[in-house]
């Protein structure tokens, strides 16, 4: 039976049932269940009458307890929440806005509020209105987020959901490991990014309490955790490495972990278990047209090298190019076909999405053993993962090449212990030598702190394919043989 209602739908069972109890956390601030759907209804009632219909409420802001409250009051008025970057640079920023045509604006170049505005402050600050009928609750189907994945061109691709698609993956969730009003959640990152804007709405949806931060220290979220301030821990490998180092006594009150955006180092399961040693480990392998594709369970008893088998409901298949599905063991590209996909892309977007009737493939290659368990072989192309974020190497290369004295750029993703993959950039530049920091503040200038490279490589002579283009596997096998000097 699919899932029924809307995210926020049981918000107002919550304040029932526990008014005072705490729903969000945030650094010194927080907010009780009744307080929350009070201040909800007021917001989505500003927001209703400020955003037509069908038109969205993009956001760049931190986080902070305004872009929590604004995320709930939307989907409850029915808007659309887009939310942006706020560290992308202005150029990025107005191009995305330009395709979105959002309805409101709030932070950037639209409705400014102060910092580290409290919970209490936010409907005050936009003087929302008060003691206004409840608005009704929009249908499941209502598209109600748009989220940014990177892109080969430099330009973010935007993608639309619609609540469906994340309360069927929310009953996924809990007919495997559930959570509810006896669990505090921990999430370690931005709601910027899908994966804990995901762990937020459903903690919110089980009335479990959250606790966010407005930026990551694995110090603090050590200490949040040895106090006993949550019990269910989401993050992605790095994050869950640097807080499994930072403790310096084993952690008995966590007892859920959930990682994603990378494949946990299956050499460090060892060391989190033993920091941790009441916590159920769950992976989750997906992206973000995708949603969840597969998991590994803790009961699953699943390869190391593996990414679990398919998550409940949805239907994982092998291919070749042409759509026909390959044997069991073969590898070919993964397919997907699953109500939790998203409805399309929100912006321009390069055509990287193949299609074999419902099945959906962004690319990935890779093979199901005997056992049912899924092994990815390759990812999407060239694209690099670090610390949970999706990189496209092409446009960091594109952007270096710019520069007048580098005459060819290879981008690669070396393994990296606690990020997964670490950005490496390898350049040809037979004229001159380039400073390092000019380099580094062309890419800041243009690109998000998380694609700007921080190791770079000389190369005195290039590697080419026979067609005349760069021989990225030439190159990388060059650097792993210890070639390259270091660019200072």
């Amino acid at each position: 039976m699919p899932a029924a209602g809307s995210i926020t739908a049981p918000l107002a069972g919550h304040a029932l049932r526990a008014p005072d109890g705490i729903a969000i956390r945030w650094e010194q601030d927080a907010i009780t269940w009744a307080a929350l759907d009070g201040t909800v209804h007021r917001l989505a009632a500003f927001l209703a009458g400020r955003i037509p219909p069908g038109r969205g409420l993009a956001m760049a802001l931190p986080n902070e307890p305004a872009l929590f409250l604004l995320i709930l009051a939307a989907i409850r008025a029915g808007r659309e929440v887009q939310i942006l970057d706020p560290a992308w640079p202005a150029e990025t920023r107005r191009a995305v806005l330009a395709q979105l045509r959002p309805g409101l604006l709030v932070g950037a170049d639209g409705i400014v509020l102060p910092p580290r505005l409290g919970f209490a402050a936010v409907a005050d600050a936009l003087d929302a209105p008060r003691d206004l009928t409840r608005l009704p609750e929009p249908a499941a189907e209502t598209p109600f987020y748009v989220g940014f994945t990177s892109g080969t061109t430099g330009m973010p691709k935007g993608f639309r959901r619609h609540q469906l698609s994340w309360l069927e993956s929310f009953r996924g969730d809990d007919a495997i490991l559930p959570i509810g009003p006896t669990d505090g959640v921990l999430a370690l990152g931005s709601l910027v990014h899908s994966n804990f804007l995901y762990a937020f709405l459903r903690a919110v949806h089980a009335g479990a309490t959250i606790t966010l931060c407005r930026h990551f220290a694995a110090g603090a979220a050590r200490r949040l955790l040895d106090a006993g301030a949550a019990s269910v821990l989401y993050g992605v490998p790095s994050q869950l490495q640097m807080v499994m180092e930072a403790g310096r006594q084993p952690c008995a009150a966590v007892r859920l972990i959930y990682s994603s955006g990378a494949k946990f180092p299956p050499e460090r399961r060892v060391a989190l278990a033993a920091q941790f040693p009441r916590a159920r480990f769950c992976e989750y392998y997906g992206a973000s047209e995708t949603s969840f594709i597969a998991m590994t369970g803790p009961e699953q008893d699943a390869p190391p090298e593996s990414v679990g088998r398919p998550f409940p409901g949805v239907r994982v298949t092998i291919r070749d190019h042409d759509g026909t599905c390959l044997p069991e063991g073969a590898t070919g590209l993964v397919f997907v076909e699953s109500p939790l996909c998203f409805l399309g892309y929100a912006t321009e977007a390069e055509a990287t999405l193949l299609r074999a009737g419902a099945a959906v493939s962004l690319g990935d290659v890779g093979r199901f053993d005997a056992a049912g368990f899924l092994h990815i072989v390759g990812r999407a192309s060239r694209m690099i993962i670090s610390s949970g974020k999706n990189i496209h190497p092409e446009a960091i290369e594109a952007r270096l090449q710019a520069h007048p004295a580098v005459a060819a750029a290879a981008v690669l993703g070396l393994a990296d212990a606690q990020r997964g993959e670490r950005l490496v950039a390898v350049l040809h530049c037979p004229q001159a030598v380039p400073a390092r920091r000019d380099l580094v503040a062309g890419l800041r200038a243009h690109l998000p702190p998380h694609e700007v490279p921080q190791r770079y490589l000389l190369l005195p002579e290039w590697s080419y394919t026979p067609s005349g283009k760069t021989d990225f596997a030439a190159i990388r096998r060059r650097i792993a043989a210890g070639e390259g000097d270091p660019l200072s």
